[in-house]
């Protein structure tokens, strides 16, 4: 199982031929309202690629709150962590120009009330195979999660300290992978950089983290943090390494882009499915470039996101 300990927003998206200029305003060509945020995208993303996913988040009392978590049923992920604050739900506000480049806006709402796991999330994090994380919470809620997962190691470590050494090395073995993506980038505090597995940002992500405008050179400092990382390059790709020397480059599907909004959670929650099927990580790379491919042809966030059957036909033509 992977659970996605995130946020969830509605968007609100205005199609334009090309975004305003400050003070100016223009006719746009289309608006949806589109269950997002970047939490609730990774989770629909890991449920249609296949895993069984539970969501851990909030939403507001308003209007909608309740289409938040139809999304989120209706895509096979369990809502029973996601709770209701009272107020209103987190929303994005994003600009699409023709050729699927896009600017957001994120209002948090009530993702700005979540301060950490509550109810049995603990307990559902524990015995995941692995734990999805966002920027889009508060910071010390983000922390939390991931110190659970660290915290759910060493008690098994502790709990089987007079068993041979390699069941203490199963008992480690079972704690949720934490994958992180650092958006929107901002600082991270030590706490959470030791728990992170895996670290996947995008080239800009990437450089507001550890100040190389190059990605290959990013993706090194990152090494120096974390045991993994992939830095995604758009249409250019991803690039992945990890500390025991294997650096790979994964081109892009080439597609025709029509709105690229959510491509990186698809990306992402592509990525931790194959993890936790045992792929290893060029064909995990293959099978996440594959579904971001197929997102990027369609309109819109969640709605945009493949299924299973459909990654699976294009990685047969890859």
């Amino acid at each position: 199982m992977i659970s996605v300990f995130g946020s969830a927003n509605m968007d609100l998206v205005a199609y334009v031929a090309q975004a305003p200029k400050p003070g100016e305003t223009i006719t746009g060509r289309e608006f949806r309202t589109i269950p997002g945020g970047k939490g609730a995208n990774q989770a629909i993303a890991a449920a249609r690629a296949g895993a069984d996913v539970a969501f851990l988040g909030a939403v507001g009392d308003d209007a909608f709150g309740p289409g938040l978590r139809a999304a989120l049923a209706e895509a096979g992920v369990d809502t029973a962590g996601l709770r209701v604050v009272p107020g209103p739900s987190g929303v994005a506000h994003i600009v699409v120009q023709d050729g699927g480049d896009n600017s957001i806006i994120v209002v948090p709402g009530a993702n700005g009330a979540v301060t950490g796991p509550a109810g049995r999330d603990a307990e559902v994090i524990a015995r995941s195979g692995a734990l999805l994380l966002q920027l889009e919470l508060p910071m010390d809620a983000v922390v939390a999660a991931a110190r659970i997962s660290r915290a759910a190691v060493r008690h098994a470590a502790v709990r089987h300290a007079a068993v041979p050494h390699a069941a203490v090395l199963h008992a480690a073995a079972s704690r949720a992978e934490v994958i992180l993506t650092p958006a929107p980038a901002a600082p991270l505090p030590a706490e959470l950089v030791e728990a992170v597995d895996l670290i996947v940002p995008n080239e800009h992500e990437a450089a507001a983290l550890t100040g190389r405008d190059d990605p290959g050179d990013a993706l090194e400092a990152l090494l120096d943090l974390v045991p993994e990382a992939v830095v995604t390059l758009g249409v250019r790709g991803a690039l992945y390494g990890s500390r025991d020397g294997t650096r790979l480059h994964e081109p892009a599907v080439p597609v025709r882009a029509v709105d690229t909004t959510a491509a990186g959670d698809t990306f992402a929650g592509a990525l931790a499915v194959a993890r936790t099927e045992g792929a290893a990580p060029a064909r995990a790379l293959r099978f996440a470039s594959a579904a971001a491919a197929l997102s990027v042809q369609r309109e819109g966030a969640s709605t945009s996101m493949p299924y299973r059957h459909e990654i699976d036909r294009l990685m047969e033509d890859l």
